[in-house]
């Protein structure tokens, strides 16, 4: 949410909510396909148990490489965020910390929910989003008075394809389905309604979001939103220029506080999809000394990356975007290919369209990634 406006400013507001649309439609039949191959299989089994079934050694291989990829780039990508906002907040109350120190502090905190499990995680972003959701509104009407509806009608269409990955990273929800499925006990249709409906709201919140931010923040200019597609603290650098267009009281104060949600309930479900598939893969235990090496696993490589590049917040999510390609697209239309082809059975066939939506599925996947590269 608080990359999109940035990443997407310089094609503008209706190219953009154009392909959002597009994208959303792509990722949750991407989902859907994750959630029918991972319901042909045990409760508990990840994207590598379901990538081996279906593909044999070298599905194995691509799943572990894209997961990798694709988490590992959004946990850098969140903490990297997070804690430029963590550093901004400390240094509204004359606490100055080095990136460092702030990142450390960031990601070590929110590292003990995920441990706590998927039901900690689960019951500490309930609480987080009521609390998003609230802010999100009062955003939402303190700044569309100041919306300039005929900024929403400027940009251009050929610079839409530099923020592709961003917007398919918008929508990589599915890397977390093998975890819902286990916890919501195999019910395929409160899964699929949590995966569309659930998907839905933040493509809602996803458009309005960026009406609203292109609507005030100038394009151009010093503090517009092209220049902080480049600038370090983008995060940071974004609440700096809507308190300069907007003169409220309340603007600084409820941005950051919005800002730092976004992060962090963002952050803990990456992590918790991160977590249960390094435990998957590598079969550890969830708690012990084993969920401790989990645990290091899943956060140290991300830290690491975020402190020697603390500026990478959209870098990240495009490459992020590239890994969802991979791993939440392509990867489900070819293993659904092959479950269907192992057990045809009717029942077990969630998203219809046969193997011509499969088909359509691989080949824009395929062009997806030509773009990219």
């Amino acid at each position: 949410m608080l990359a999109l406006p940035i990443s997407t400013a310089a094609s503008g507001f209706v190219h953009s909510m154009l392909f959002l649309i597009i994208c959303w439609f792509i990722m949750t039949i991407g989902a859907l396909l994750v959630l029918e191959v991972n319901l042909r299989l045990p409760p508990g089994s990840n994207m590598i148990t379901m990538a081996k079934s279906t593909l044999g050694l070298p599905g194995q291989i691509i799943a572990w490489i894209s997961y990798l990829l694709l988490l590992y780039s959004l946990l850098s990508a969140y903490i990297a965020g997070g804690s430029d906002i963590f550093q901004a907040i400390l240094l509204n109350i004359n606490i100055k910390l080095p990136n460092s120190a702030t990142s450390v502090i960031y990601t070590g905190l929110f590292s003990l929910v995920v441990y706590s499990g998927i039901q900690a995680v689960d019951y500490v972003n309930r609480g987080l989003m009521f609390g998003k959701l609230g802010i999100y509104i009062l955003l939402v009407l303190i700044i569309s008075p100041h919306v300039n509806l005929k900024s929403l009608h400027q940009g251009s269409l050929q610079t839409i394809t530099a923020s592709f990955m961003i917007l398919i990273a918008s929508f990589g929800f599915a890397s977390i389905v093998p975890s819902l499925r286990e916890y919501l006990h195999s019910d395929r249709r409160a899964l699929r309604k949590v995966i569309v409906l659930g998907s839905l709201i933040p493509l809602t919140c996803y458009i309005i979001w960026n009406a609203i931010i292109m609507g005030v923040i100038p394009r151009e200019g010093d503090n517009g939103l092209i220049a902080l597609n480049i600038n370090g603290h983008t995060t940071s650098g974004l609440i700096l220029a809507l308190s300069k267009e907007i003169h409220n009281e309340w603007i600084d104060g409820f941005f950051s506080f919005f800002s730092s949600i976004c992060m962090v309930t963002a952050f803990l479900g990456v992590s918790i999809g991160l977590f249960d598939f390094l435990a998957d893969g590598l079969k550890l235990r969830k708690s012990g000394v084993q969920g401790k090496s989990t645990l290091a696993l899943t956060f140290l490589p991300p830290l690491t990356i975020a402190l020697f590049y603390p500026g990478i917040y959209l870098h990240a999510l495009s490459y992020a975007g590239i890994c969802c390609v991979i791993l939440l697209l392509l990867l489900p239309a070819v293993m659904s290919w092959q479950a269907r082809r192992a057990n045809p059975d009717q029942n077990l066939i969630l998203v219809p369209g046969g193997y011509v939506l499969l088909t359509g599925m691989i080949l824009t996947g395929l062009y997806l990634l030509t773009l990219a590269i």
